[in-house]
């Protein structure tokens, strides 16, 4: 096996990649490729990293650190978690027990709509960065536009966090485009990113088209559509064709998208593993037709204080 042989073409490494020797001779495709992945160093200037882990519902604590730590360890550089999860803490200690610097890591997390009053937002997130164990996060979120939102109470104060160091980047979720162009128009930093749900069942191709065009990252949460992937004959037979899981596939249409990153959640070995496999392979066109052309609409999110 050569290192050549776990690049695939598709593949673009910008990141210095160290320790290569240490790959065996004996090594799997996947080990060898992971210890790869593993010494790559996360730069803030290369955007949001393509894949991330999603923690939502991760809140059993041993299970949410182990998950955590085995990821970033197999070299995941991005990790997501919200303040509704209750489980900033258990995320902080997984990055702790983890072999990766905090430097290397992409870390975000979610002002819930309870918390999004000027001095809430300040207080909320000084809580959160001692259960997360760190003194700045790379990018912070409104997790809704709702109840305690407004706009120029809410955003002064995510200001005040970026002017001030305490996060690096500015994130919305779940904004629609008139959300978006009153967030735009309100802040002073640069808006960087909007978490929405998105998979194949609700490509929302009108925030894609918006993202493009005003260079905000979007990051898909729910990339299965909560399982719903799996039962979609389009992708039963993209995944037969590559020999991949259906979860791959849905995962690799969205990286391929511009401006698109995705968290899935995964709490076991076997998950965290095959959602990481989706980077090393590429849907050609017409994979990607076959599921642009999917003509079922499903979100599988929708609570009563949603703004759509």
């Amino acid at each position: 096996m050569t290192i050549t042989d776990l690049l695939p073409e598709q593949l673009d490494f910008e990141r210095p990649v160290a320790n290569l020797a240490g790959i065996s001779a004996d090594a799997t495709p996947f080990s060898a490729l992971a210890l790869v992945r593993s010494t790559m160093t996360y730069d803030a200037s290369d955007g949001i990293p393509k894949l991330g882990l999603g923690t939502w519902q991760n809140t059993d604590p041993e299970e949410c650190v182990e998950s955590v730590r085995y990821a970033l360890d197999l070299g995941y550089e991005h990790v997501d978690t919200a303040q509704a999860y209750d489980n900033e803490k258990y995320v902080g200690e997984g990055i702790e027990r983890s072999s990766v610097d905090r430097e290397d890591i992409f870390l975000a997390t979610k002002v819930w709509i309870d918390e999004l009053a000027y001095d809430d937002v300040l207080s909320s997130i000084r809580a959160s960065l001692d259960k997360l164990g760190t003194d700045y996060l790379d990018l912070l979120y409104i997790h809704w536009p709702a109840r305690e939102y407004d706009p120029e109470e809410t955003l002064a104060a995510f200001d005040q966090l970026y002017d001030e160091g305490t996060i690096e980047h500015v994130g919305v979720s779940n904004f629609e485009p008139k959300h978006l162009d009153v967030a735009r128009e309100t802040l002073d930093a640069p808006l960087f990113a909007n978490q929405v749900e998105m998979h194949p069942l609700l490509p929302r191709d009108e925030l894609v088209e918006y993202a493009r065009r005003n260079d905000i990252q979007l990051v898909a949460y729910s990339p299965l559509a909560r399982g719903e992937a799996f039962d979609v004959p389009e992708l039963n037979d993209v995944a037969e064709k590559h020999d991949v899981s259906e979860a791959q596939v849905s995962l690799a249409w969205l990286v391929q998208r511009e401006n698109v990153a995705v968290i899935p959640k995964a709490t076991g070995r076997d998950h965290i593993e095959d959602n990481f496999a989706a980077l090393d392979f590429e849907l050609d066109d017409e994979d990607v037709a076959k599921i642009d052309g999917l003509d079922r609409r499903e979100r599988e999110v929708d609570p009563s204080f949603a703004p759509w």
